[in-house]
């Protein structure tokens, strides 16, 4: 049976390439980045899964005022099986910004094929996720195959800003069982070796330095709050590191990371000295430090800088996810995922800690067990974002082994 499902996959291979290229044609940036959310996306999936004749499907939208259709939708989709626990993958649908046009070959959103990828923003990122959790559902219901445990699918918004309108929402409303399992197919390696347990907490810091304007040919009269965010993001830097800088092996990377990244505009002529810097930081923190510290230590250096330069600054932490209790890597959706990988794949996997955040956080926090697996190029948020279609292929092969089976594998 399983040999046929994999030759099903297989066959599958250039509807998979078209519906990921129609996918990633279609924006779905949140409101956050400037964008108009999923709507337009989550109805194009829906009409697949509709095609591919899954019994159940429902949508689940949060409200969400920030966006014209005022909703974030959700798509919940299930195959029956024979025991009562599911098995959920669950992929995303939003995608950050293409970022600097001028580093991108092509246009970010006209999805293009070569070299065996599909370069476009949000192909591997996570249309990758989403089109291998749809195909192994159609391979299995092709096959008549009554999968041991429910497959369902769960294709959701904003996992980029922080999962509220999106996995948060659904497990609000009841829709997993504790007993259920859950897989995210949004984090991995290059060779599908890498299942991820755990994953660091996340921290967002925005710092606004406040001095005063002047000209720029009179700086004495003001007093320049770039150089001042400049020297304070610079001095933030070290004293993160040092202060935290412990090590863990299960953590790729295996430290703490504290990473300068967006800036926001201030003045917009060189003659002009700025009155205001904003800057921020995306801070990646092992489990076990608490992300209260981190805060309450940048806000000190912040004060000792409002001492030395007489600038008013202010530290908030804009986005704040606490690590949360990991996945046992010895639990039944690990061994399952393991299982399935060795059959499909022909490697053998092992459980790791990531620094980035995916849906799997949610699940941990609600006390379900759920692992993130992908096979991945890593080339989501970089310019020339691409799938390689392999990767796609050969993950829907693993997902549609999971719910076949047997219950309790290596067990």
């Amino acid at each position: 049976m399983i040999a046929h499902l994999l030759d099903r996959v297989e066959s599958l291979r250039d509807s998979m390439v078209e519906a990921l290229i129609e996918i990633s044609s279609i924006e779905a940036i949140g409101p956050e980045n400037g964008g108009e959310g999923e709507l337009e996306k989550a109805k194009y999936i829906e009409s697949i899964l509709r095609d591919i004749g899954i019994p159940e499907i429902e949508r689940f939208d949060a409200r969400d005022d920030r966006v014209p259709s005022g909703i974030r939708p959700n798509l919940i989709a299930k195959i029956p099986g024979k025991a009562d626990k599911t098995l959920w993958i669950v992929s995303h649908m939003d995608v950050v910004p293409p970022g600097d046009l001028s580093q991108w070959d092509t246009d970010p959103f006209e999805p293009v094929v070569r070299d065996g990828k599909v370069y476009g923003r949000g192909t591997e990122d996570d249309g990758q996720g989403i089109v291998s959790s749809l195909f192994a559902a159609k391979a299995i219901i092709d096959e008549g195959i009554e999968p041991n445990l429910a497959l369902g699918l769960a294709i959701v918004s904003d996992e980029e800003t922080g999962n509220k309108y999106g996995i948060e929402h659904l497990i609000s409303q009841g829709l997993f069982g504790e007993d259920d399992l859950v897989v995210v197919p949004d984090a991995g390696n290059s060779d599908g070796t890498m299942i991820e347990v755990a994953e660091k907490g996340i921290l967002w810091l925005r710092v606004t330095v406040k001095g005063r304007q002047t000209h720029a040919s009179t700086p004495n009269r003001g007093l320049n709050a770039h150089r001042i965010g400049m020297e304070l993001a610079l001095q933030l830097d070290r004293v993160l590191h040092a202060v935290f800088g412990e090590f863990d092996p299960l953590f790729d990377p295996p430290s703490s990371t504290f990473e300068p990244t967006k800036r926001e505009p201030s003045v917009e002529s060189v003659n002009t000295i700025p009155g205001r810097d904003v800057f921020y930081f995306d801070c990646r923190v092992l489990p076990r430090y608490d992300l209260g510290e981190v805060i309450r230590l940048a806000k000190s250096v912040a004060k000792a800088f409002e001492s030395a330069y007489g600038a008013q600054i202010d530290v908030e932490a804009v986005v704040r996810m606490d690590a949360a209790p990991p996945t046992d890597p010895d639990s039944e959706v690990v061994r399952r995922l393991r299982e399935a990988i060795r059959l499909a794949r022909g490697v053998e996997a092992k459980p790791m800690g990531i620094g980035g955040g995916t849906c799997a956080a949610a699940f941990w926090a609600a006390g379900l067990q759920a692992a993130a697996w992908m096979t991945t190029d890593e080339t989501a948020h970089h310019p020339n974002e691409y799938c390689r279609i392999d990767n796609m292929v050969g993950d829907a092969k693993v997902f549609a082994i999971l719910p076949i089976l047997d219950t309790e594998p290596g067990a």
